[in-house]
């Protein structure tokens, strides 16, 4: 580990937070007791963010908009980087280079060469690198792992994702999200999540892939706020029907509705699909193996289909998950926890870098297959 100004003998990991602003917030676990951590150092191109680290931080804490101060300091260790994706390839290899220890938000990056580049950088600099997929942490996904594992639909032949996202409008069309450009596909910022979760389930990575999706909606809403104004990504009920938003971000070039098959290098294939317009929220994922099936209901329960039978909703058995609320159903306290542990200890993490990058390859070969007329594409095995 090339962490000059690190002492695995100290009690408390020091971290800058690179994006203090919105997912930033996740960071302030790290100051929980018993966790080892200590937010020394804030960045973020917004002086606004800073006010929600008063609970945690002294107010004469260190803070810049240019994230290459944070990366200066000696007495920062570890950083968080929960900035924009199209910012996350820069900043992670600059941030490995300097010796600190990562903790990137997914996704790793928009383009499967910017996570070749930032795996080829931890490697050479012997910087530790973590990726914030925390879905892996939450309480009803690692249940359906444990119950997979375990053997209880026997070997897994076929998956797939139902992702509702009721705020898609609010939360990706509104801003930067919006656009090819700063975010490739809607099939990363999303989707990796998704994706990521279908993968470990299933024991294996993406190895060509085949999609359809299309701008459906938004494409037809004209009231856009102007280039140099901040997109309103808050929820509302009011913002319904789709058709009645207002204020979306002058560019819109990323698709609201998309359905991609994968076929995964130990055979299973899976299904994901995603839109934008639902007015539900809900994320479903479905595996069936030789010997039944398995599913989330909601982020609670888990449900188990072991015996041949008509629609039985509540399958045959079920799984309280006991999911709490704080933050994911709290997946970031142990996500946090973990990181904090691996950049002063190393060792065995649930998330990986290279899982993280097999989530974008194939949300990018996915992209491009929907942009041209559903062609069969390739996903290209990573290799230092």
């Amino acid at each position: 580990m090339k962490l000059s100004t690190f002492n695995s003998q100290l009690s408390t990991l020091r971290i800058g937070v690179i994006g203090a602003g919105g997912r930033g917030h996740l960071s302030k676990h790290a100051q929980a007791p018993d966790i080892g951590g200590r937010i020394v150092a804030l960045c973020d191109t917004d002086p606004a963010a800073f006010a929600g680290y008063a609970d945690v931080c002294p107010p004469d804490i260190f803070k810049t908009a240019d994230y290459r101060e944070i990366l200066a300091r000696p007495d920062v260790d570890a950083v968080f980087i929960t900035t924009p994706d199209f910012l996350h390839e820069e900043m992670a290899v600059a941030a490995l280079e300097a010796g600190k220890a990562v903790y990137l938000e997914k996704p790793m990056a928009i383009t499967t060469e910017g996570c070749d580049r930032i795996l080829a950088t931890a490697k050479r600099t012997g910087s530790r690198l973590y990726l914030g997929h925390n879905m892996r942490h939450m309480t009803f996904i690692r249940k359906m792992k444990e119950l997979i594992d375990n053997g209880a639909i026997g070997e897994v032949k076929a998956a797939w994702c139902r992702h509702f996202i009721a705020y898609g409008c609010d939360a990706y069309f509104k801003d930067w999200h919006a656009e090819r450009s700063k975010a490739n596909s809607l099939l990363l910022q999303k989707a990796a999540h998704d994706i990521d979760v279908m993968h470990w389930l299933c024991g294996g990575f993406t190895r060509r892939v085949t999609a359809q999706g299309a701008l459906t909606v938004y494409n037809q809403i004209t009231d856009r706020h102007s280039e140099t104004e901040r997109g309103d990504a808050s929820w509302s009920n009011n913002n319904w029907p789709p058709l009645s938003q207002k204020s979306l971000n002058p560019i819109i070039d990323v698709e609201d509705l998309s359905h991609v098959l994968m076929t995964l290098d130990n055979g299973v294939l899976m299904t994901y699909q995603q839109c934008h317009f639902s007015p539900d929220a809900w994320r479903n994922y479905t595996i069936i193996g030789t010997e039944g099936r398995i599913e989330n209901l909601g982020e609670e329960r888990v449900a188990i289909w072991r015996k041949r039978c008509y629609y039985k909703p509540e399958g045959d058995e079920i799984f309280d998950c006991n999911a709490t609320d704080d933050g994911h159903g709290g997946a970031d306290p142990r996500i946090v926890a973990e990181f904090v542990r691996y950049a002063r200890e190393g060792g065995e993490t649930t998330t990986t870098p290279i899982a993280a990058r097999e989530a974008v390859a194939t949300g990018c070969a996915a992209a491009y297959s929907l942009r041209h007329g559903s062609v069969p594409v390739d996903v290209p095995v990573f290799r230092l």
